[in-house]
C-alpha cells in the first residue's frame, strides 16, 4: 500500500499534546491499606488517575471492604469520598467506568481486610506551552466578533411606489 502527499499529511505531528496512557493497579489490604498516586514532578506534565474497577482478591473474608479515596477538590481542599462497598456474596467487583482524578490521590482502605485490587489508567497529559499563543489567538478571533458586531444593520430596500 503507497501513501499519496494528502495522505501522508494526516501522518504528519501535530502540535496538540499527546495524551499517553498506561496501566495501573495497586492492592489494598489490612497489610497496606492504603496507597498514593503522585505524578513526576516535572512542570510540563499533568498526571491523572482514571479508576476502572475494583474488586476483592483471593482469599477475601467474609466483610465489607469500604475503599475510598482521597484527593483534592475544585476549591483545592482535601476531601475523602467512599467509592466501593464489596462483599465476597453480593458484590465482589464494581466498574467505575472512567473515574477520572487529578494526582495526587490517595485510595484507601477504610473497612474490611481485603485483599481488594484497583485497577485503571495513568493518564499523562504533556501542558500546552504554546497556551500564550492560543490565548492571542482567542484575542484576536474576539476582536474579529466585535467588529461583525459594530457593523450597521442592513435596511430593507425601498419600493417603489407604482405610478
Amino acid at each position: 500500500m503507497s501513501f499519496t502527499e494528502e495522505e501522508s499529511s494526516v501522518l504528519e505531528p501535530t502540535t496538540e499534546a499527546k495524551l499517553e496512557s498506561f496501566l495501573f493497579t495497586c492492592e489494598l489490604s489490612s497489610k497496606v491499606p492504603f496507597y498514593t498516586f503522585q505524578g513526576d514532578e516535572e512542570e510540563d506534565l499533568e498526571h491523572f488517575l482514571e479508576l476502572r474497577t475494583i474488586c476483592l482478591g483471593e482469599g477475601a473474608k467474609d466483610e465489607s471492604n469500604v475503599v475510598e479515596v482521597i484527593a483534592i477538590n475544585h476549591l483545592g481542599k482535601k476531601i475523602s469520598v467512599p467509592i466501593a462497598n464489596l462483599h465476597i456474596k453480593c458484590l465482589p467487583m464494581v466498574s467505575l467506568g472512567e473515574f477520572e482524578l487529578k494526582a495526587p490521590v490517595t485510595l484507601r482502605l477504610k473497612a474490611g481486610t481485603g485483599p481488594v485490587s484497583v485497577s485503571g489508567l495513568h493518564l499523562i497529559i504533556p501542558q500546552n506551552e504554546d497556551s500564550d499563543q492560543s490565548e492571542e489567538e482567542d484575542e484576536d478571533e474576539e476582536e474579529e466578533d466585535v467588529e461583525e458586531e459594530e457593523l450597521p444593520a442592513i435596511k430593507p430596500a425601498k419600493k417603489k411606489k407604482n405610478q
